[in-house]
């Protein structure tokens, strides 16, 4: 069954019990709140993960969803190479929240994780400021620091790839709550 390659929150929402919902983000941004039922498989394991999502594809059309809309095009993309049909969720968590549809939250998840698009702003930013003030303390040769996360931004921008957000999505407050089922 071919879908199409984006579903709207309000074409998607009545549609909950036959799609088979995937959230590519983190574990720690699933557990902050996800789609009712939804499935978490981290984008970077996504390949990996290709025979259940093929199997559950068998079933009904996938729909992947991420914070924004951007982690779930690649993947709907990555699908397509695998032979998987599926469609994002346009506008992501964000739209479906801002239109008022409720998002499953699990027992005890007090501690929020910031997304991963907020973590990397801040490690990035981070960086720079410590390469800056380095360089003024220091030695004039620590601005080095800035210069590479901005060369690695540029990179990122210019490839839609983020090195820094698959570090982040290592560390251990991504990777609890929230695991694949």
């Amino acid at each position: 069954m071919t879908v199409a390659r984006a579903i709207g929150v309000a074409d998607a929402q009545p549609r909950l019990g036959e799609l088979t919902v995937v959230d590519v983000r983190t574990p720690g941004e699933f557990a902050t709140g996800h789609l009712p039922d939804a499935l978490n498989v981290p984008l970077e394991r996504l390949a990996q993960s290709a025979p259940g999502l093929r199997e559950a594809a068998g079933r009904g059309p996938l729909l992947v969803v991420c914070a924004s809309g951007g982690r779930s095009d690649r993947a709907v993309t990555e699908l397509a190479g695998l032979g998987i049909a599926a469609s994002g969720l346009t506008g992501g968590l964000r739209a479906w929240a801002a239109a008022g549809y409720p998002l499953d939250r699990p027992a005890g998840s007090a501690r929020a994780v910031w997304a991963m698009e907020r973590q990397v702003r801040f490690a990035a930013g981070g960086i720079v400021l410590l390469g800056l003030v380095l360089g003024l303390l220091v030695h004039p040769a620590c601005r080095l620091l800035s210069a590479a996360v901005a060369a690695g931004l540029v990179f990122s921008a210019v490839t839609d790839t983020c090195g820094m957000a698959v570090l982040l999505g290592r560390l251990p407050f991504n990777r609890r709550g929230g695991a694949a089922r």
